[in-house]
């Protein structure tokens, strides 16, 4: 069975939080059509598919409902981690119990924990990376509490990982996150530091968009970076092939 992973969904599929893509250029053209029809022709109900985050524009669990029985209806299981656009996300039993409620049963999550998936043992958290300039940014951004709590959960999440390596320590260990931690030349110190503690090798993430000219992946500090936004992809689920 395989492991895929694609961040950055956006969907909208709920009239009332209608906040469609398309609008940000032709690549983004009828693009949950175009990422279901990818979807079904690659994914088997036996792979999973990882998704870093930016999953739905809805507001409120309640709204994502239309969106998550959307990927609940997709073949494959799917491992969900927290965008900074998921508003609707809530505490895990509450997840929990939503799901157990309106029957999704395929969906998990990666929040504080790790999971072992085939080969490799998933780990990862939301991120973030220390940049002033960045657009649309809140007044007053506390760039270095956000960024300390990322550094904690991930601990947490390889720390998780970690007590699953000691069972599975031919299994490596693949981080996915939202936000790169290492773009543009500025780097999330305190997270690239932890990922190079635990001898990190590969690094998925999404965030980044309407750049489709960047290398697929690169190396930074010896760390293997490779972007899955969605667009980026063409909305083409990306087979995952650590080191």
């Amino acid at each position: 069975m395989s492991i895929f992973a694609i961040a950055d969904l956006h969907l909208s599929t709920l009239d009332s939080t209608d906040k469609s893509m398309e609008i940000f250029g032709k690549r983004w053209t009828a693009y949950t059509e175009r990422l279901r029809q990818n979807w079904t022709r690659l994914v088997t109900d036996g792979d999973t598919v990882i998704i870093p985050g930016d999953v739905s524009w809805a507001l409120t669990l309640g709204e994502a409902y239309s969106d998550l029985k959307f990927i609940d209806s997709l073949p494959g299981k799917k491992i969900l981690l927290k965008g900074n656009h998921d508003f609707w996300w809530c505490t895990m039993k509450k997840h929990a119990e939503f799901f157990d409620k309106n029957g999704i049963g395929s969906i998990s999550f990666l929040f504080n924990n790790a999971h072992v998936v085939e080969n490799v043992i998933v780990a990862g958290t939301r991120g973030w990376y220390h940049d002033e300039d960045a657009a649309n940014l809140p007044n007053a951004t506390d760039f270095e509490k956000l960024t300390n709590r990322e550094t904690q959960r991930l601990k947490f999440s390889l720390d998780a990982a970690m007590a699953l390596k000691a069972e599975n320590p031919e299994k490596p260990i693949v981080v996915f996150m939202h936000f790169p931690p290492f773009w543009n030349g500025k780097e999330s110190e305190s997270i690239i530091n932890l990922l190079l503690s635990y001898g990190i090798k590969d690094v998925y993430y999404g965030h980044i968009h309407g750049n489709y000219t960047v290398e697929p992946t690169f190396i930074y500090k010896g760390i293997k970076m490779s972007i899955i936004s969605a667009d980026y992809l063409d909305f083409v689920p990306k087979i995952i092939k650590p080191e």
